[in-house]
């Protein structure tokens, strides 16, 4: 497990083979600096590792809508941890069956509970552990987790992407994932007023984007993926930003696609490309893509 993002003295972890995001989401906690989202290389019903120190206080079972396009659960948990290295902070974790119960003590990479596909997620959503940092006294709530701030370090990147263009390592009805043809480690490198910095964002579907540099970068920056401007920094905190979508499309093969993009503790960053449905074009293993800007 590797440090990759803390608040208020609380450290969150991820397991170096899987991937993180701050931004990738629809939901307030995420363009608000006070959500991260921990991508363990499992399967939906593989064992969740805690990715914090805690004892759990309180497991609350929750309805969450029903899920469209996909088979998933109509219900989802909180389940909430009091920090061992600050008793006086709660965790709040999301997506998971909990197999821990209050009064017990969960170690960093412990089992903590099953991989639930959510109600709250769309047909392309892999499984992950929501983690927020929380106030003993407002712990639920979507809104008001303390801001994050990365640990992994973003160093000098000499180069950004040039073309959205590579081979296809796994392909399924919801997405397809690409490794580019020019490979860049722990992430997708932009252009944000001359500097690069690493893409955390569902664009456009999410309508904001999320950017890690090397220092802090100024409001209203403009952010450019493949030469094209793709949005404009509206808000930023620890040198992180978060950015209005620009309006834009991503074809391939003629047809629509939606890209996501993460962070990744120990690997090479690869594209996700989502359909307009699932199964609405199916892509071979090995097969050489290349996504176009519109």
């Amino acid at each position: 497990m590797k440090p990759i993002a803390s608040s208020e003295g609380v450290t969150i972890h991820c397991p170096e083979d899987g991937r993180f995001s701050f931004f990738n989401s629809p939901y307030p906690a995420h363009h608000s600096f006070a959500g991260i989202d921990v991508y363990p290389k499992r399967c939906f019903g593989g064992i969740a590792p805690s990715p914090v120190r805690g004892e759990v206080t309180m497991v609350r079972m929750v309805k969450c809508p029903k899920p469209k396009d996909f088979e998933g659960s109509d219900h989802d948990y909180v389940i909430l941890l009091r920090s061992l290295e600050n008793p006086e902070r709660l965790i709040k974790i999301l997506h998971v069956r909990p197999l821990v119960k209050a009064g017990e003590t969960v170690e960093l990479g412990a089992d903590l509970g099953i991989l639930l596909r959510s109600g709250f997620f769309d047909f392309w959503t892999d499984p992950h552990v929501h983690v927020e940092v929380r106030t003993l006294s407002d712990s639920i709530r979507a809104r008001g987790g303390f801001t994050l701030q990365k640990l992994m370090k973003v160093d000098k990147i000499e180069a950004t992407v040039k073309n959205l263009s590579g081979t296809v390592v796994e392909s399924k009805r919801e997405y397809s994932l690409v490794a580019l043809d020019e490979e860049f480690e722990h992430g997708m490198p932009v252009d944000l007023n001359g500097e690069a910095g690493l893409l955390d964002a569902g664009i456009p579907h999410y309508g904001w984007i999320g950017v890690h540099m090397t220092r802090t970068p100024l409001v209203g920056g403009t952010i450019r993926l493949c030469g094209r401007k793709i949005g404009t920094v509206v808000s930023t905190r620890h040198n992180m930003c978060v950015a209005q979508c620009c309006s834009l499309g991503f074809s391939l093969n003629g047809k629509p696609v939606r890209l996501s993009f993460y962070l990744y503790p120990s690997s090479a960053a690869l594209v996700k490309i989502i359909p307009s449905q699932p199964g609405a074009f199916c892509l071979e293993g090995s097969e050489w893509v290349k996504v176009v800007i519109s």
